[in-house]
């Protein structure tokens, strides 16, 4: 009667090891999917902020060269050009429209640089198209940062999604098949000793 008492007993401790162990890594594979779905949501907080800044910066860079587009159509006669052009370009000196020329007796006539008028108005175009390659640039580096740092975020999700996935880093793999394996080493024993 004894030797019966004692393999019920046995029978019923591995029945409790094997639940038990079965318990504990059912929690363990909820905690690591936890821990995947909140880096999951942190990565989409991040993605859903950098396409916020690169929506805000295409916005305004639309907008600033809508603003340029339209001072270009604006800003047509010779006149407005050279009130304009300092705004644009900082040059040494302002450039003046000579509207008289000059006397013919006067002793030591200035000497001043004269750009024809029909030079003006691309002169004026180049500086505002070059304010717009500037907008552009900036935008563009401004997203490039951007695809950077999501492109950073989502090999980090693919590479924990990918560890979980095998079952978690390669010492926790170890340790489970090691438990696995003891307990069906210890069953196999305990029905080894059954059948004797």
């Amino acid at each position: 009667m004894l030797p019966k008492y004692w393999i019920h007993l046995a029978e019923l401790a591995i029945a409790i090891v094997l639940s038990l162990a079965v318990y504990f890594s059912w929690r363990a594979d909820q905690r690591d999917r936890a821990q995947l779905a909140a880096e999951l949501a942190a990565t989409k907080q991040l993605l859903a902020a950098a396409d916020v800044r690169q929506h805000d910066r295409d916005t305004q860079l639309a907008q600033t060269l809508a603003t340029l587009a339209a001072e270009k159509r604006t800003i047509v006669t010779p006149a407005q050009i050279v009130r304009e052009l300092p705004s644009q370009i900082s040059l040494p000196s302002p450039i003046v429209l000579q509207s008289t020329p000059a006397l013919p007796n006067s002793p030591a006539p200035k000497a001043n640089a004269v750009i024809p008028a029909e030079d003006l108005k691309p002169l004026y175009d180049f500086a505002i198209d070059c304010k717009a390659c500037q907008s552009k640039l900036t935008a563009a580096q401004s997203d490039l940062t951007d695809e950077r740092a999501k492109t950073t975020a989502l090999t980090h999700e693919r590479d924990d999604a990918l560890r979980i996935a095998r079952g978690g880093s390669a010492w926790r793999r170890i340790g489970r098949a090691a438990k696995w394996f003891l307990i069906g080493a210890a069953a196999g024993a305990i029905a080894a000793k059954t059948a004797h």
